[in-house]
């Protein structure tokens, strides 16, 4: 049996609901291979993040190129990039191993509020990574940090994914999560526009949902899928994940990867 093969760069979650374990879970939902690279180790569960351990920038580069020497990746995204020598270490391991297909989630605070991304290194993440993106995928708050300014009408949705692809980002989704009225996504690849609606779902279960929703992209760019295509697909399946979340813990619990297990059959 063969299957293609996604990689994710990003950090371990403890508690299982986001980072690398959700985004493995998304890619074995979505019959695709996942392979990983962590980049930092989280002491997390529902309720916050206790401690951070980055990883040493050589172990992360050592990770990829493990993955890409042996295996290859037809499709790669990034999360947890948490300072400015992981982020121009991740970058550059995209440019020597000529990564296609990179999937940026500009991740940079946890659902309970802890801070992943040093606020030095926002930046860096704008000038040197996401110029190396097919797609990035920020929610409103990480959009008005990339951009500098207040998002919050579904016109301000609009122009912010026409900016950050004139930044460099070939396909820019700006996610409708945290808007108040809707759940529209904003999808621009520099010439088109496209809005891509989902219900609003009342429960606060939505840990881990921004990461199992760029690992989708990722799987479906993995399987040969034009952008706009696998962004339509990632939010039919983070609906579900989302409508059929977990009830664990005693804060803020995990999406459900799991809930439309499609298999590579």
């Amino acid at each position: 049996m063969k299957l293609p093969v996604a990689l994710t760069i990003a950090g371990s979650d403890s508690g299982g609901g986001a980072g690398i374990q959700a985004d493995l879970k998304t890619f074995a939902a979505l019959g695709v291979h996942g392979t990983s690279a962590i980049t930092a180790i989280t002491a997390q569960n529902t309720v916050g993040v206790t401690e951070i351990l980055e990883l040493p920038t050589t172990l992360i580069r050592a990770q990829i190129a493990a993955v890409i020497e042996d295996m290859g990746a037809q499709a790669t995204k990034t999360g947890m990039l948490s300072s400015i020598a992981i982020i121009d270490e991740v970058a550059a391991a995209i440019r020597d191993f000529d990564l296609r297909n990179v999937v940026v989630d500009p991740v940079m605070v946890a659902k309970g509020g802890a801070r992943l991304l040093r606020e030095d290194a926002v930046a860096a993440l704008r000038t040197t990574l996401l110029p190396l993106s097919q797609v990035i995928t920020p929610n409103i708050p990480e959009a008005e940090v990339l951009l500098g300014r207040k998002i919050r009408t579904v016109d301000e949705r609009r122009q912010a994914a026409r900016d950050l692809t004139a930044m460099g980002a070939r396909v820019a989704v700006v996610k409708g999560g945290h808007a108040a009225e809707d759940a529209i996504d904003v999808f621009c690849d520099g010439s088109r526009l496209e809005e891509i609606p989902g219900k609003r779902i009342d429960t606060a279960n939505t840990h881990g949902s921004g990461c199992a929703f760029s690992a989708a992209i990722a799987a479906g760019l993995a399987q040969g899928m034009e952008p706009l295509d696998a962004v339509r697909e990632a939010k039919l399946f983070i609906t579900a994940a989302i409508e059929n979340s977990l009830e664990i813990g005693h804060g803020y619990g995990p999406v459900n990867p799991m809930a439309t297990h499609r298999g590579a059959g």
